[in-house]
């Protein structure tokens, strides 16, 4: 994008002088009692460092606004607030001066003013250069202006979206997984491109920002060195940006959209490069027989043998979504296998996701184990009615026996139609048996569930049956 930037030198003051500035105007009375206002310092604008280089101003987004700001002095201990002047004008035309107040600026503390705005709007591709003065609120005594600073102005977004590449893993086919993906963003032809925004969750994060210290002063966060997993800076202005970067999640199928953005940040309309990831998922064998409901279990966890090939997978991520719920970091042995033991705790099924993590961060697609209510729920039998089938018939007795599939049952309790639950005791060896006689022919359904010395109910089994 093209821009003018007006070659002044110092002599715009005395354009300056000639168009007759007058002074700006004084906030009300600050209690001065004797000294005078000392130039303010610590010259700030959008949190950046002024640049006292008209050849390298700062770039702006000016559209809304520039947000100055300095330290404003008194000479006076005893002077707490005076009104801190802003004054700007752009290099090619000063006498277009624009200009803010911050009154009751304390004295010591950074104070802000924004010079536009909407409703004064600076002009898109200026140099402006801009001062800051101390006025005493009550004598009317200013301070000199401070030396210049520089800003340019760019409300103009790059008007191309970026160009997006991988060497290893392109577009358009399953990429074996593992290792750090890298990516060439490309400016597309536009010259002002400063860097590069990208993101894997669809929204971009803002850039910029400052810490503030001491006395306000802010201490900018340049993007690009701060946050080098969303910005990645162009080797030259228009130029291209190579980024080496893990993804924060492996779904197996990735997007990342990544925008071009100017000196001031204007972002371009983004691309969005898709990349195929082969299944890279860990194998999850539970190894111990059978195991006891609200007993430990004992899981294998091996590593899928393309990504151990790439990077030797050293811990397993577990999340178990049970009656509790827990995540355990489980370390692998040299060979990426490793043992997990586990209370499943669930009646009505437990399930386990599983990633495995790689020496060099890598994160695999997850793998998920289940159990159901099936496993604990009671196993029913009739010798008159059996299941999914008919038998008998109106006051015909039907003899249903309740057999468990874990240890400890104690006594089941059932219902006939959802009607009136009956509880009756197990056996020794957790076994019971029910008569039932029914009144009437149809379809019937028998719900029951057991219940463990320990007081857990299991899940429920429901048996269906038609009566002749």
């Amino acid at each position: 994008m093209n821009r003018t930037r007006a070659a002044r030198t110092r002599a715009a003051f005395a354009s300056l002088a000639a168009a007759g500035l007058a002074l700006l105007s004084v906030a009300a009375p600050a209690h001065a009692v004797g000294g005078a206002p000392t130039t303010p310092t610590d010259l700030y604008n959008e949190l950046r460092a002024c640049s006292t280089d008209q050849a390298e101003p700062v770039y702006v987004a000016g559209r809304a606004g520039v947000t100055v700001e300095g330290i404003p002095g008194h000479s006076d201990p005893g002077v707490r607030w005076v009104t801190e002047q802003f004054r700007a004008w752009p290099l090619s035309d000063p006498s277009k001066v624009v200009t803010a107040d911050r009154g009751y600026a304390y004295v010591g503390n950074e104070a802000t003013a924004t010079l536009g705005g909407y409703n004064a709007p600076l002009l898109d591709g200026e140099t402006y250069a801009w001062q800051a003065r101390s006025v005493d609120a009550d004598t009317g005594a200013a301070s000199e202006w401070t030396a210049p600073c520089y800003v340019a102005t760019d409300d103009t977004f790059p008007n191309a979206e970026p160009t997006v590449s991988s060497p290893n893993y392109p577009q358009g086919r399953a990429n074996q997984g593992g290792a750090p993906i890298k990516l060439t963003f490309g400016a597309n032809g536009v010259s002002d491109v400063a860097g590069y925004a990208f993101t894997w969750i669809g929204t971009f994060p803002v850039p910029g920002g400052a810490s503030i210290g001491e006395h306000g002063i802010p201490e900018y966060h340049d993007p690009y060195e701060t946050s080098p997993n969303y910005f990645a800076r162009a080797d030259s202005l228009g130029g291209s940006a190579t980024v080496s970067v893990m993804p924060p999640y492996n779904s197996g199928y990735l997007v990342l959209r990544v925008a071009s953005m100017d000196r001031a940040f204007n972002m371009s309309q983004p691309t969005t490069y898709y990349i195929s990831v082969k299944p890279d998922a860990p194998t999850v064998t539970k190894v111990s027989n059978s195991p006891q409901y609200g007993k430990q279990a004992t899981f294998k966890l091996t590593p899928d043998p393309g990504l151990q090939a790439v990077s030797r997978v050293v811990s397993y991520t577990v999340r178990h979504l049970g009656k509790s719920q827990s995540q355990t970091t489980v370390k692998a042995s040299a060979s990426g296998i490793a043992e997990l033991n586990l209370t499943l705790d669930d009646p009505y099924g437990d399930v386990l996701l599983v990633t495995s993590t790689s020496a060099n961060g890598w994160v695999s697609q997850q793998q998920w184990w289940s159990t159901d209510g099936a496993d604990t729920a009671p196993t029913v039998t009739s010798d008159v009615y059996p299941e999914n089938g008919s038998g008998g018939g109106a006051g015909v007795p039907g003899t249903f026996t309740f057999t468990p599939k874990i240890k400890g049952a104690v006594s089941y309790t059932y219902s006939i139609n959802w009607g009136e639950a009956t509880t009756v005791k197990a056996g020794a060896r957790g076994e019971a048996q029910i008569s039932w006689t029914p009144t009437d022919s149809g379809w019937y359904a028998l719900e029951v569930y057991g219940t463990t010395k320990d007081g857990a109910q299991t899940a429920p089994a429901d048996y269906f049956f038609t009566v002749n």
